[in-house]
């Protein structure tokens, strides 16, 4: 009987392992491009994989987090004159006392004849020169106070001293930060309402991915901070009082701000001030701070230092639309390079460029949402700056009218 040669059915089962070097060679090469090529807002390949296991906490995170999550069950000590503590950051004498004296006094007919102590307290930090003090409220009101920089942690420092001072009072409850071109935007009741029965610290926080955000971080910062947890916002907050503790007990991500974010650090401008405080409440207890700040500044013109108010621009008008402001935006760093961008690609200056286009542009870099106080939209704004000296009697005439509206 003749046999039949096997070797056909030997030369259709090698072609499978042909088909599987293809296809494994598919994979690879979509691996390769995947991670030259990353996905659109992905920092690596890496985005597409699913979560890794948690990495192993420090020591110190560790401790931080357990000191952190003790103090915020930490209830409030028991008092019948719950008090604000207001903490002024200046470098001499405060240009508008008399209308912070104003404030504190003015309200309804029960209040006439002490004002409003009792449930106000003051601290005030002057880096250069002894404040020479005009009210009666702001006597005593001085603490031990150092040099401060702008940009360098110094300014952190003035604002932790700050706090402890205005700590050792358990009657305060809530401690607001504000500089020597604040005023007030609203009566003390008003403020005093606003705060007290808030469940929120009115801290200033949001992602801006621009040269001026989280082109800022240092790879120093890592473990214990990552760069999807580095926030920016204006210094200017309002905190509650275990908030307050926090900031004054933490050494851990203090230190990281301290060490790796300052002028000039790895080519980079990072100012901790702005950074900072975010930053930590951002990763120790999201949900309990506002991301906007209750003190308003205007930054339309695009400069280094916000708009600043003269005399000739203080109006009536001018204040109620301060304090009509219902809505709050983050406008991030890299919109006014897109924006010169297409200026550019227009060969066009930005004061011809067409409205319609330039909201659009805008709005791709901007995050606007209502103020919320309790679920409930109200105007978002309790104080403002930067007020020039030179506009305290217009301000303080207007006072008690566009307070009262």
């Amino acid at each position: 009987m003749k046999i039949l040669p096997m070797h056909h059915r030997y030369r259709h089962a090698s072609k499978r392992p042909k088909w599987m070097l293809v296809l494994v060679c598919f994979i690879v090469f979509f691996l390769i491009f995947g991670y030259v090529y990353p996905p659109k807002n992905s920092s690596a390949f890496s985005d597409w994989l699913p979560p890794s296991g948690r990495r192993e906490i420090t020591d110190e995170e560790l401790a931080s987090q357990v000191l952190a999550k003790e103090i915020l069950k930490t209830p409030l000590p028991p008092t019948k004159n719950p008090k604000i503590a207001f903490m002024f950051l200046t470098t001499g004498s405060l240009p508008f006392e008399k209308l912070w004296d104003k404030f504190f006094y003015c309200g309804t007919a029960v209040y006439f004849a002490r004002g409003h102590e009792g449930k106000f307290s003051i601290y005030v930090h002057a880096s250069q020169r002894k404040p020479v003090h005009e009210s009666s409220y702001f006597v005593n009101s001085n603490i031990r106070s150092d040099k401060v920089i702008w940009g360098q942690i110094s300014m952190i420092d003035a604002e932790r001293r700050l706090l402890g001072n205005a700590l050792k009072d358990p009657n305060n409850h809530h401690f607001v930060l504000l500089s020597d071109s604040c005023v007030p935007m609203h009566k003390f009741e008003y403020v005093y309402n606003f705060l007290m029965y808030s469940n929120l610290s009115y801290i200033d926080s949001f992602v801006d991915p621009g040269p001026h955000g989280n082109e800022r971080f240092s790879q120093h910062m890592l473990p214990e901070i990552e760069k999807k947890d580095f926030r920016k916002g204006a210094q200017w907050f309002t905190l509650k009082r275990q908030h307050a503790l926090i900031v004054i007990s933490d050494t851990l991500y203090y230190s990281k701000f301290k060490n790796y974010c300052k002028p000039g650090f790895e080519g980079r401008n990072c100012y901790a001030d702005e950074h900072y405080i975010p930053t930590l409440f951002n990763m120790i207890d999201p949900g309990a701070m506002s991301n906007w700040s209750v003190t308003h500044v205007d930054w339309s013109e695009h400069k280094w230092h916000p708009k600043s108010y003269r005399s000739q621009d203080v109006s009536y008008e001018l204040l109620q639309n301060l304090t009509s402001i219902d809505e709050y935006m983050h406008e991030t760093s890299n919109s006014w390079v897109r924006i010169n961008a297409v200026s550019h690609w227009f060969s066009t200056s930005l004061s011809q460029l067409n409205t319609e286009l330039l909201v659009k542009i805008l709005q791709t870099v901007m995050d606007v949402k209502p103020c919320l106080w309790n679920g409930v939209k109200r105007p978002c704004y309790l104080f403002a700056r930067k007020f020039y000296p030179e506009t305290l009697e217009v301000m303080t005439q207007l006072f008690s009218n566009y307070t009262s509206a």
